[in-house]
């Protein structure tokens, strides 16, 4: 039956102008947030479908400054090293940071008094191509790849950014340091150890830069995705003491407190504003075995997040309900000059159980341990005759298992191919945990 005009459509099967009519509607749903402009993408899955480009901007951004003044993360005063991958997480918190600076500098300048300073800001690259040509590791860099980073630094507008390119071989001031960190990441028999040592490694060199050069915070670009990763993978390998020491908004064990801006923002997110914003990344994969936990947790994760997209949230927020570390906040003694809206705002940071005692830490990976776990580990230094058992009782158990070598000649081998900072962090380790087993037999100050 033909349609019969402004009566309407009286065809059994309808027709084509209806249902192009109703494509149309469907086609122009409102932006949630503003209720004025398209939303970016009509019928997508989670938030990504429910905002137009601006409000979608606006809200990561949002997250973003949110994580930053509600902990204090960035003060005035402050030196940032941003760690900076290539990748769309790591190039949007750099991104993010240089907004922040931005605005401070406006109102900086706009003030008559000018009282508040404007934080520095750095780039670091870690190049781990030179850890060989093995399934761990990527190809060479060229030199034009990092000449495109230190390109892409440069284009950002005032303030101005350095930018550090550092081989993960400079942990060791040797010569030959190059073979060193490639026998040493070798000498694992692990593939998620090899992994696992490579991260650490990783943080080790962003660590000696940001104390070279004077900077006194360290930006992560770790986002929900990566943080819901790490919860699973951690569980399994049995590091579920440590786990609320690395997923925290603050992270202050190092010498240059770690902070992660990014914590509430997801993956795909970022992604959509890397595409919105044309925001350049440089994608250096790095090869990692699939038989790794690493992996195979990754690959997990992933499916989880296609079957529901709240999933990586709620890894990380019921994670999150686990009691922090008395480290995971910023120092008092960094914390002198934060603005007083930034001091408003930190009502909203975690809590710390602040009866925790100081903590020790494993030797290689810095998680905390268990006070029974370390006095075991100390009874157990003490009856070793060598270095290489010394450092293997200060380690916690998820490194001794998949890091150390389990044959003791080859543990001393790969005792002296560590850099000079881990070495030096046990001999700290043995010392804390000594005076720990003697603490009831020394004398007090007052001589009491």
């Amino acid at each position: 039956m033909a349609c019969s005009g402004s009566s309407g459509c009286q065809s059994a099967g309808g027709c084509s102008k209806i249902e192009a009519t109703r494509q149309q509607q469907q086609q122009r749903v409102s932006c949630v947030k503003c209720k004025a402009s398209q939303v970016m993408a009509p019928g997508a899955a989670g938030e990504d479908g429910r905002y137009c480009p601006d409000c979608f901007r606006g809200n990561l951004f949002g997250k973003f400054r949110f994580a930053v003044t509600s902990n204090s993360m960035i003060s005035p005063t402050d030196r940032v090293l941003v760690a900076f991958s290539g990748g769309p997480c790591s190039r949007v918190a750099l991104q993010f940071v240089h907004d922040m600076q931005q605005k401070a500098q406006r109102n900086f300048d706009a003030s008559p008094d000018r009282s508040l300073p404007v934080f520095s800001v750095g780039v670091a690259f870690i190049d781990e191509s030179s850890i060989g040509t093995g399934p761990l590791s990527c190809d060479r860099i060229d030199e034009a790849v990092i000449k495109e980073m230190e390109t892409l630094v440069s284009c950002l507008s005032p303030p101005s950014k350095k930018f550090h390119a550092v081989p993960i071989q400079n942990v060791y001031p040797s010569a030959d340091k190059e073979e060193r960190v490639k026998e040493l990441v070798q000498g694992v028999p692990d593939d998620t150890g090899k992994e696992d040592l490579l991260l650490h490694l990783r943080m080790l060199s962003l660590q000696t830069i940001a104390r070279e050069h004077g900077y006194t915070k360290l930006v992560l670009g770790s986002c929900t995705s990566q943080i819901a990763c790490h919860v699973l993978s951690s569980t399994v390998k049995g590091r579920g003491y440590s786990l609320p020491a690395d997923i925290q908004y603050v992270d202050s064990r190092w010498d240059t407190p770690v902070v992660l801006p990014l914590r509430d923002c997801l993956a795909q997110e970022i992604s959509i504003l890397c595409r919105l914003d044309g925001l350049k990344t440089l994608e250096l994969q790095t090869g990692h075995r699939p038989s790794s936990i690493n992996s195979l947790v990754s690959s997990f994760v992933k499916l989880l997040q296609e079957d529901n997209p709240s999933r990586e949230s709620t890894i990380v927020r019921t994670a999150g309900k686990l009691i922090p570390f008395h480290f995971n906040r910023v120092p008092e003694n960094l914390d002198g000059d934060i603005h007083l809206a930034s001091r408003h705002r930190k009502k909203f940071q975690v809590k710390s159980d602040l009866s925790i005692p100081t903590e020790s830490f494993c030797s290689i990976c810095v998680s905390p341990l268990k006070k029974d776990n370390s006095m075991s580990s100390q009874s157990a230094a003490t009856e070793s005759h060598t270095k290489s058992g010394d450092f293997a009782a200060l380690c916690c158990s998820s490194c001794r298992y998949q890091i150390l070598p389990s044959d003791a000649v080859l543990l001393k081998e790969f005792y002296t191919r560590l850099p000079h900072p881990i070495t030096e962090r046990a001999k700290d380790g043995q010392w804390s945990l000594l005076r720990e087993r003697i603490e009831d037999y020394l004398l007090s100050e007052n001589g009491g």
